[in-house]
């Protein structure tokens, strides 16, 4: 058993060695594929297409005979039905992506030591949301897998981008917000403990060190992505060690970048404000608890869960899902979740390892079904099912390969 342990740690350091080389692999795509995707950018919902590069230069995934590879974890729920869709989709995008499945679920005994050697061997996770029983919280004294896998791999930034959607009816319009959220650290440190019966700690953990680091990723974030200005949301009024810590780091590194314009606001009134004029926010960067409140917020302005991807990066790994990581155990195998979030999330997927032809492919193909099709699933208002969605989408992608030039007008 420890020798096979061994060799699995020796072989994930093999391969980061070699994907921190250079892949000398071609990312070009076949012409009717590139011909497609430049007339469905100049047909479709131009306002959707794809982020700059990220701020932070990420060491290649692995590349092995002009193919990804790209760890796949299910999880629970709506995921692992969500996961077959996006294979199928991304056949017919051609996309040049082999999936290494691992299996990291609340029922399963799976080690999460497992999990993480996948994703160090391949340098980046399409994941759908682990469940966490909720019925047995006492005897839960480790982190969940979904923080493990974060903080393991040091994953600092989740990025979530609440756009709102054309043809989606929403109580705002024209919301576009930028959620940058610290992901290692705060509330989610599972440091508690009970002194005495019925009194519990909880320890909420803010360092200078990686309040700088997501400080700086956002500025960067924002001049990169031509963002005008940062809000940094605190509790520093009641928290005044902690909260009040990640405040002053962020307005120390606000100096750093003077093009870009500084604010900050508490929680509280964070929360009334963004549904009542979220126009006045551009990046809003959280600690980690915060963010997680206030990021759903963010995503029920513009659609829900079904339709916001997410994803959370670091210095050498990247793991993408869906922005709110819902399980949907209680729609799951009913044909009426929403797979467009989860499609989107593989469309920043296919972005972050290069292949940004069939990652627009795929998200205009996305925002069609949407936007001018007008496929909708329940929790959009629509009465169109899962496969209904998916059929759409596959059908944009073959036509944009079908016919590159009439699409062009």
């Amino acid at each position: 058993m420890a020798g096979s342990r061994l060799s699995q740690h020796l072989s994930a350091l093999s391969c980061f060695a070699y994907r921190s080389s250079i892949c000398l692999t071609s990312q070009s795509s076949p012409k009717i594929i590139a011909g497609g995707l430049q007339a469905t950018q100049a047909h479709h919902v131009r306002h959707f297409s794809g982020l700059k590069a990220e701020p932070y230069t990420h060491p290649p995934p692995a590349c092995y005979g002009g193919r990804h590879t790209v760890t796949l974890i299910p999880g629970d729920g709506i995921g692992p039905e969500f996961m077959t869709l996006v294979r199928e989709v991304f056949r017919h995008a051609d996309a040049p992506v082999e999936f290494e499945e691992f299996q990291l679920s609340a029922d399963s005994g799976d080690n999460i030591e497992d999990a993480l050697i996948a994703i160090k061997r391949n340098g980046v996770a399409l994941k759908g949301n682990i469940h966490t029983d909720l019925t047995e919280l006492i005897a839960l004294k480790d982190k969940t897998k979904n923080v493990s896998l974060r903080v393991n791999l040091d994953v600092f930034a989740n990025i979530i981008h609440c756009r709102s959607i054309p043809g989606i009816s929403t109580r705002h319009d024209n919301v576009d917000i930028a959620i940058i959220r610290e992901n290692t650290e705060g509330e989610y440190s599972s440091l508690e403990h009970e002194n005495v019966s019925g009194v519990v700690e909880s320890l909420k953990i803010i360092t200078k060190a990686k309040s700088e680091r997501i400080a700086k990723y956002a500025f960067e974030y924002a001049r990169e992505n031509g963002r005008r200005k940062v809000t940094a949301i605190h509790k520093a009024n009641i928290m005044k060690l902690g909260d009040g810590l990640f405040l002053e780091t962020c307005r120390n590194v606000s100096k750093l970048y003077p093009d870009i314009e500084f604010g900050d606001m508490i929680v509280d009134n964070c929360c009334m404000q963004i549904v009542s004029n979220p126009w006045q926010f551009d990046v809003m960067l959280f600690p980690n608890l915060y963010g997680n409140i206030v990021g759903n917020i963010a995503v029920g302005l513009v659609g829900g869960p079904g339709v916001v991807a997410g994803k959370n990066v670091g210095g050498d790994y990247a793991i993408f899902e869906t922005a709110t990581r819902n399980t949907g155990k209680n729609i799951a195998g009913k044909n009426t979740a929403n797979p467009s979030s989860m499609l989107l999330a593989s469309a920043l997927m296919l972005d972050h390892i290069g292949l940004h032809r069939h990652g627009e492919l795929i998200r205009n193909a996305v925002y069609t079904t949407l936007s001018e099709k007008m496929v909708h699933t329940p929790d959009v208002g629509g009465l169109h099912t899962t496969r209904d969605v998916v059929q759409s989408v596959i059908e944009e992608i073959e036509n944009s390969k079908q016919y590159p030039v009439a699409r062009r007008n």
